[in-house]
This record gives C-alpha cells, structure tokens and sequence, in this order.
C-alpha cells in the first residue's frame, strides 16, 4: 500500500438531523437546532475530536416543495455556516456544495477561497451541477438543463475557477512598506477567459489561499461525472453497493485520472455510508426499526419519483411501478439505482419500491456493532476498493458520538486510522501536495 494510502480518509456529511428522513423525529436534539450554527460547530468538534479528515455540507439552490411538509427546512447556505464553524474549530476540513449550473466563478471562487482564509487552509467545495429541476425556476425562466449541457457548463466552469486561483503567483504579494508596493504586477495574470459560457476579466482581490487550491470533490457517478472528477476532483464521493464495484469504479476513476496526466494517487474514492450503531445487532435492529415508524410512507414515495426525475402527480403509487418510466426518466445516477431495484420485481408497487429504499440508492446501509462496522470498513480498504468513506449518520449526533467514540478506535489500534493530524490543512490531512500554480499556454 503506498504511503498516501497508509491511512483511511473519513469525511462526514451532516444533512439536518440525520441522513434518514425521520431522524429529526427521533434525534436527541431539539428539531430548531439545525438552524443554529452552534449545532454544526458541536458537530464539526466531535469530527475534529475523531480525527477525522473533514465534515461535508450537501445543498442545492431549489427544494421539491411537498418536501418542505416533511423535512427539516434546514437550507443555510453552507459557505456562509462553514464560516461560523471554522472560528470555532482548529483541524478539521470544511466542504461545502455549490452549484456550477446555478452561480458563476468569479463569485463562488472567491467565496471558497475566502473560507480557506478564515479556516487557515481547511476549505473545500463540493462541485454539483444540480440534479434537482425545481431549482431552475429561482434563476430565471428557462428549463433546467439537460445533464450532458450541465456537465458542459462545469467543465468549463471548474477550469475558470482554477485560472482564478491561480491567477495570483505564490510570491505576488510583496508587501514592501518600503517600497510601497504590495503586489509585484509580473506575478499577476488576469484569466482574460472568454468561453463557450463564461466571460471572466480580471483577478481576485487576494493571494492564493493557504491551500493554493481549496480541496475538490465531486459527487456524480454519471460517466460524464467520472470524467469531470477525473480531470479535477481530489476525492469522490459516490454510492458502491460492493467490493467489487468498488473495486472497479476506483480502477476507472484512476485510469482516466492517468489518462488526462494526474497521478491516479492523488484521487481519492470516499463511497458513502450510512449507518445505525448501538451494543448488540438486536438493539441497532431496533433502533432502525424505530427510524422507519417514524418515516411517513407518502413522503418516502413521492420522494422516490423526484429522486428518479419523475413527477410524482402523475403516478399511481398503489399500481404496479410502470414499465414505460425506466425507458423515459431522465438518465441520473440514483435514477439508475431506482430503476434498477423496480426491475428486479416487475409486480412491485411504486409505494412498495419506495418502502425499500431507506438509505443511498445503490450505496452502502450498515445497521448493528462498532465491531461490525470497523469489519466492513477494513474489508473495503484492504480491498482496494475504496480509500476510505464518507460516513452518514442516520441519527445526528448521537450516531456521530457512536462513531468517533466506538468504531474510531478500533480503525486507530489496526493501524489504518491517524491517531493524530499529520498538518495543519486539509490537503495534509487527506495526504495530498499543495499544487502549484498552473499557467496557461
């Protein structure tokens, strides 16, 4: 195992009280919490306390609305709360989501890198291009667009980013009292980007940030999402169902990372995991067994058409999960997952198919033993399928408490587990060099 890999790299994501839909109803915590920046911050310590590499804010720019009637309203903008978390932390990374379809570079540029200022090189941000249509309608009148036009535009997008970052040479600020210059003009170069999608003039009004580049990840499974990860990401969130896929989506991602000329080891695949932990197996079963009679059925339904890119009006949950709709349905990554599931019994209700689908669709659902879980995590990394997880706790923060405090440990004395931080940022922590600034031809 080489030496970047002689450690697991855990990154935590923290969606409202919980990744499953009911956990505000059952979680410890007062339901309003997840409006309250001291919540994250108490969760961000308890990530930090576990050594863990980073914790992961999902969003988007537009809600379904039924789900409003059902989930905690929990929207803040996450570069904004990251920003409040990281004065009150010390090591531990802060990833945030923002959409390349719904903002522009310059903007989203300087706001991340801005984090790694105020974090002291702990920042990240999640590239999406948004799979959720209802977004469209909060940036104007036309349609949402199709993946292929989306994955077009980040492309494009991510690249302008980097020129941004990197327009300023490390040795640019000089900062000479005496001579009254604070930056060197020879170390200074505007992107003068003129593309397909953007227009971007001029530099940020800052330094590169601690980083160089904030830590990059990319969360779509598509083939064009493996793609754009590929050219950029430093790691990869995604849903593998087994070793064996996650064997081959890492051998994938890392050939075509090869491909496009980047070291295959500076690409990390972090699958997800949601999970449920108590003493015995009978008392998690029991748990999730209290998790899902606290889940609503028509939420969970309606949930698995807008998941699927379907509208729910039109469908009769109650009748056999119509054929035509696997052919039709816009092609995404957990559409896939779905459709995959109804297929396996053409009988099945779309209420019944729904019923089924608890967790990440087509990703990794642990219920039982800190023991169990440290096994399975193991068994993943001395596979090679994965270089570590993205852990979603179902129930927040008892379930992050649980980890860091029961399964932590185990990971720690089998030696694939930091017992410390080995730097300050998050590329350290992660393992990963600060890159140097990329000039254009």
């Amino acid at each position: 195992m080489s030496a970047e890999r002689r450690h697991l790299n855990l990154n935590v994501y923290l969606r409202n009280s919980g990744y499953h839909e009911a956990a505000w109803r059952v979680s410890s915590a007062d339901p309003a919490s997840v409006l309250d920046p001291g919540y994250y911050i108490g969760l961000a310590r308890t990530a930090e306390r576990g050594v863990l590499d980073s914790i992961f804010l999902p969003d988007s720019p537009g809600v379904a609305e039924f789900r409003s009637e059902y989930l905690p309203g929990a929207g803040l903008d996450p570069l904004q709360l990251l920003s409040s978390v990281a004065t009150a932390t010390e090591q531990v990374g802060l990833i945030a989501t923002a959409s390349t379809t719904y903002s522009y570079p310059w903007d989203v540029a300087r706001r991340v890198a801005t984090l790694d200022f105020l974090s002291h090189g702990r920042a990240g941000w999640n590239i999406v291009t948004t799979v959720e249509p209802a977004a469209a309608g909060n940036f104007g009148d036309q349609p949402h667009p199709p993946a292929a036009d989306r994955y077009e535009r980040a492309g494009e997008y991510v690249e302008v980013v980097l020129e941004l970052w990197d327009a300023w040479d490390d040795g640019a600020a000089v900062m000479s009292r005496q001579t009254g210059q604070w930056a060197d003009p020879a170390g200074l170069h505007p992107p003068r980007h003129h593309g397909a999608h953007f227009d971007v003039a001029s530099y940020l009004p800052f330094p590169r940030s601690p980083q160089g580049h904030p830590f990059l990840t990319q969360a779509g499974s598509s083939p064009p999402g493996i793609a754009l990860a590929a050219w950029y990401a430093d790691a990869v969130f995604t849903p593998l169902a087994s070793i064996d896929a996650g064997v081959s989506f890492r051998d994938n991602l890392r050939s075509q990372a090869a491909g496009y000329g980047r070291d295959p080891d500076h690409v990390r695949v972090l699958p997800g995991l949601s999970f449920l932990l108590a003493g015995t197996d009978a008392e998690a079963a029991a748990l999730k067994a209290d998790l899902e009679a606290a889940a609503s059925g028509e939420f969970r339904w309606r949930n698995l058409a807008n998941l699927a890119g379907l509208d729910y009006t039109a469908i009769d949950p109650d009748v056999p999960f119509p054929p035509e709709l696997l052919a039709s349905a816009p092609k995404t990554s957990f559409g896939a997952s779905i459709y995959k599931m109804a297929a396996e019994d053409p009988a099945a209700t779309f209420r019944a198919v729904a019923q089924r689908l608890s967790a990440l669709p087509g990703g990794l659902d642990y219920t039982g033993t800190p023991e169990g879980m440290a096994a399975l995590i193991t068994q993943w990394w001395e596979s090679g399928a994965s270089d570590g997880f993205t852990i979603m706790p179902n129930v927040l923060p008892g379930q992050l408490d649980a980890f860091v405090d029961h399964v932590v440990p185990i990971l720690q004395q089998q030696g694939i587990a930091r017992t410390e931080y080995a730097g300050t940022t998050l590329r350290d922590h992660v393992g990963l060099p600060r890159p140097a600034a990329r000039r254009r031809e």
